[in-house]
């Protein structure tokens, strides 16, 4: 049925040839994809990734990687600088077209892969100067997540008749991509005015993910930035509009709600993980930012 609907309409199908060669590799064990499906801007696959190093040449698409599961520590390479994150569940790999990816996965984990062309990325962009994705490593954004696992049930389901919510969910996609994961071409400079630059940004959140559980004085947050607390205050509500404390406490949230949704511990135990003090504090807390419960999150899923 996709592939009547794609000669229908004189399009060529994205498929694993507009990739950058990482789902041909024998550590990838894919467990769905579009093939057949006749979407032309875009290409997704769902597996599962075995611990790896290697280098690829450039692809023609966007690729745009969601991890499932984790923690797990990423590696990635650029001439003689190298960055590790260990990126959780829900986490984002973001990589632009036309450059070579040297990466390395230390530890397996399942990730929904997206490839997404050139033209769909421009064609959900305002401005008469082209787009230009940055180079992210274990960024996180909710609305692309959401995204992601949208267009993954697509395929999982087998709706091969679903193009034009798939075109919304694609359209939504590279807008979002253009809007707030575009790079200028120079992933450190200054994120805003007077703000954190994009490599402060990323270790800080990094550090945050990583002791996620744990107390975490501003002083730390500012240590891995060389900025004084009080400077690292200021330049990180440039960047972000929020204080480091609601920063994290968002983070904690959304790592909450993850759990409560996809896990099987118990709501004590969700709270202690996300760095609540207890069942109550979670449950106080979600109330009053989000308008609900841990037990209404977890039945909802």
């Amino acid at each position: 049925m996709g592939t009547l609907g794609k000669e229908a309409q004189g399009m060529q199908e994205l498929g694993i040839h507009d990739t950058a060669g990482i789902l041909r590799q024998p550590w990838v064990s894919p467990e769905r994809t579009s093939s057949g499906f006749g979407w032309d801007q875009l290409y997704v696959s769902t597996q599962r990734e075995k611990p790896y190093r290697a280098a690829f040449d450039p692809a023609p698409t966007h690729l745009l990687i969601l991890h499932l599961d984790g923690p797990v520590a990423v590696r990635r390479r650029s001439g003689r600088s190298a960055a590790t994150r260990r990126i959780p569940a829900g986490g984002l790999f973001l990589h632009p077209a036309d450059r070579e990816l040297d990466v390395e996965l230390l530890g397996g984990l399942g990730t929904v892969h997206l490839y997404l062309t050139d033209d769909a990325l421009q064609g959900a962009h305002d401005e008469p100067r082209p787009v230009r994705l940055a180079e992210e490593l274990g960024s996180s954004d909710p609305l692309i997540e959401q995204l992601v696992l949208a267009l993954d049930g697509v395929v999982r389901r087998g709706e091969f008749s679903s193009r034009t919510y798939v075109d919304h969910l694609v359209g939504m996609l590279a807008a979002q991509l253009a809007r707030a994961h575009s790079g200028g071409g120079n992933n450190d400079g200054e994120r805003s005015t007077g703000g954190l630059t994009r490599r402060q940004m990323d270790s800080v959140r990094g550090l945050m993910e990583l002791r996620i559980a744990e107390p975490l004085p501003v002083g730390d947050l500012a240590a891995v930035t060389g900025l004084s607390p009080s400077q690292f205050s200021r330049r990180f509500r440039a960047s972000t509009g929020e204080s480091p404390h609601q920063f994290l406490l968002r983070l904690r949230l959304d790592r909450a709600r993850r759990l409560l949704r996809t896990g099987a511990q118990p709501i004590a135990e969700v709270a202690v993980l996300c760095g609540f003090s207890h069942q109550e504090h979670l449950t106080r807390v979600m109330r009053a930012k989000l308008g609900t419960t841990p037990a209404a999150v977890r039945r909802s899923s």
